[in-house]
Formats: C-alpha cells, sequence, structure tokens
C-alpha cells in the first residue's frame, strides 16, 4: 500500500471532513474550497478511497443520498420560486387596484 503524505492528500482529507461535518455537497464544497466541482469528484473518487478508505466509505454514503434526493429539493425550490412569484403579483395587483 502506497503512503500518502502530500498537499493533496490533506486538502481531500479536509474537504471529505467538511462534507461530512456540514452535510453539503459536492458543489457546495467546491465553492467553499475554490476549486471545480470536477476536481472534487476526482479526488474522492481516485484519491480518498486509497488514502482513507472508511472516509470513502462515509463519504460516498452521504453524497449518494444527496444524489437521491436531489428532485426533492429541486421541487421545493420550484415551488417556492412559483409562489413567491404569485405573491409579488397579487401585491402589484392590490395597489393598482387600491383606492
Amino acid at each position: 500500500m502506497k503512503m500518502y503524505n502530500n498537499s493533496t492528500d490533506d486538502k481531500t482529507i479536509d474537504m471529505a471532513y467538511y462534507i461530512i461535518e456540514k452535510q453539503t455537497t459536492i458543489r457546495a464544497t467546491a465553492k467553499v474550497f475554490n476549486i471545480p466541482k470536477s476536481t472534487v469528484h476526482y479526488l474522492f473518487n481516485n484519491k480518498l478511497k486509497y488514502i482513507n478508505y472508511n472516509l470513502y466509505k462515509e463519504v460516498k454514503t452521504l453524497l449518494e443520498n444527496n444524489f437521491q434526493t436531489k428532485h426533492i429539493h429541486g421541487g421545493e425550490a420550484t415551488k417556492l420560486k412559483y409562489e413567491k412569484l404569485k405573491n409579488e403579483i397579487n401585491t402589484y395587483d392590490e395597489k393598482e387596484f387600491s383606492i
């Protein structure tokens, strides 16, 4: 087994702990660490499993759960968007027709 002791490996482990601690997504993690999403995917899928397999399994479980529930979050966001739009239209109508 190879020993890994460089800054990329340290950053990968930091990102893994960040995802677990904050229960966040790949996109949010990439933004916090100021790197592309594809790099985060690469580090988790190709490096983390060799650096710390147990940590890899924990992150993978969390990310799979995020993937399985993303359609629910998207639906909630769309619902809120249209409710906000409806409220803005109603507010505008009330101002327009009030005497």
